[in-house]
């Protein structure tokens, strides 16, 4: 039996967060392999999360508390779902609150509560993968993938997983070998995770830390405490690669190790992905690959022959001389304002969304420069998009709105004779969709509908 087998057999784990993305259905699925007992909590109701629940109702180890989360499933006198008896251990979502009240009620009653991609790097670690671990503000989707990528065509054996669409990291236990590489691509609350169980990656990237999720912690100084696990538990033998932004403030966070500050590739290499920022993004990745000790030749291949992440500055197609890109994961004005820089001028802009509280006077300064029309996704729940437009307004800038994403589309390409149509929201997507990902696959297939009309 392989030591994470043992550590989960005959538990009784709590689930705290199902979602709709598919790794907790993963995670759960997971653990009923291991013979755990597993109860499934979540705000969302059993019709809002219908999908993943109906995968998971034929366990007949897995129960389920939807709608909301009681006390006692946290607590050491337990609920009914396991026979009166309280959980060994909670498993949190990310996304979670730390300070949740859930949270708050395991710890008291002395329940570990631990998170899903932390476990996986624990056990992978202890069975001989090399952890790579990516995160910043902007840029770890691109940075981690790309690495990934260039190992997949090189003369090593990868794993990505972390922040991935639809991916259960802790699934993946089962396929690591001694030698492997694990390539994870980590946000804020996932090291929430690292931080909790005192490890860090073995390589740790950390590309950039701009505002973001100020509605979710109090301040950037919190924001930087949960990403700094990345670094914090390292050894004098690892590696840690920093943007030059950020390299001063990570120095002063005093880590095991010196940062490292990547030389930018050189000019002659040729990427298939636009943008100074996407540079920098192969800088990062050419550091980390030759930490682990891929050659000159394998990184320039597997950099110059990387195609992109779907959602991030992705070319879609051209319609009518008009080039389409998809820049869906854009949840911030700073990534709007690195996909406009990079497409240059005559953009056609469709953005709007939910609120984060971010600045947005920047933003509104380089859609002056280099946008031609603004077209503006309106629902009721897209405070960001309201106030997007007063700042528009009060800078002279006009706009038209649009009730629905097709709309919108079809309004870009009607205004758009020549240029360039970007789908870069600067916004979270949740009212008007489930989430990122819904909206993504939404604009997709609008624009491969005019495809095939065109």
């Amino acid at each position: 039996m392989k030591p994470y087998e043992e550590f989960f057999k005959g538990k009784r784990i709590t689930l705290l967060g199902l979602g709709l993305l598919g790794r907790g259905v993963g995670d759960v699925e997971f653990l009923v392999k291991c013979d755990a007992e597993v109860l499934v909590t979540d705000k969302k109701s059993e019709t809002e999360l219908a999908e993943s629940v109906a995968k998971l109702k034929k366990y007949p180890n897995v129960s389920f508390q939807l709608g909301g989360h009681q006390k006692e499933d946290f607590s050491s006198g337990g609920g009914s779902a396991f026979g009166g008896k309280g959980p060994d251990m909670v498993l949190k979502a990310a996304g979670v609150p730390l300070d949740s009240r859930e949270v708050a009620t395991a710890r008291d009653a002395g329940i570990p509560v631990a998170m899903s991609t932390a476990l996986f790097a624990k056990y992978a670690s202890e069975a001989g993968a090399k952890i790579v671990g990516v995160t910043g503000t902007r840029g770890k989707s691109t940075v981690s993938h790309m690495i990934y990528h260039c190992l997949k065509n090189g003369s090593k054996t990868a794993l990505l997983g972390g922040n991935v669409r639809g991916l259960s990291t802790l699934a993946m236990l089962p396929d690591v070998k001694k030698g492997d590489i694990a390539v994870l691509e980590l946000d804020s609350w996932q090291l929430q995770g690292f931080g909790d169980l005192k490890i860090s990656p073995n390589i740790s990237v950390f590309t950039n830390l701009m505002p973001d999720h100020q509605n979710y912690y109090k301040s950037m100084d919190e924001y930087f405490s949960d990403k700094a696990s990345i670094f914090r538990y390292q050894r004098a033998d690892d590696v840690l690669i920093v943007g030059s932004a950020i390299a001063d403030r990570i120095r002063t966070a005093q880590p095991p190790l010196d940062p490292v500050v990547p030389e930018r590739i050189p000019s002659d290499w040729k990427l298939k992905i636009v943008g100074e920022h996407n540079r920098e993004n192969a800088s990062f990745a050419n550091a980390a690959l030759q930490a682990l000790g891929l050659s000159d030749d394998e990184i320039k291949t597997g950099v110059e022959s990387f195609e992109g992440v779907e959602g991030r500055l992705q070319f879609v197609r051209e319609i009518n001389g008009v080039k389409i890109y998809n820049d869906n994961n854009a949840t911030t004005p700073e990534a709007t304002i690195a996909a406009l820089r990079a497409l240059g001028e005559n953009i056609t802009l469709i953005a709007g969304g939910s609120e984060k509280g971010l600045v947005l006077e920047e933003l509104v300064s380089e859609i002056k420069k280099r946008v031609s029309t603004v077209i503006l996704l309106t629902h009721p729940n897209y405070q960001g998009s309201e106030r997007l437009a007063g700042v528009l307004k009060k800078a002279g800038v006009s706009y038209e709105e649009a009730r629905e994403l097709p709309a919108a589309v079809t309004s870009a390409l009607e205004k758009t004779k020549t240029g360039t149509v970007l789908f870069s929201p600067a916004f979270a997507s949740f009212g008007m969709f489930k989430n990122e990902y819904e909206r993504n696959d939404q604009f997709l297939e609008i624009v491969r509908q005019m495809e095939d009309a065109a």
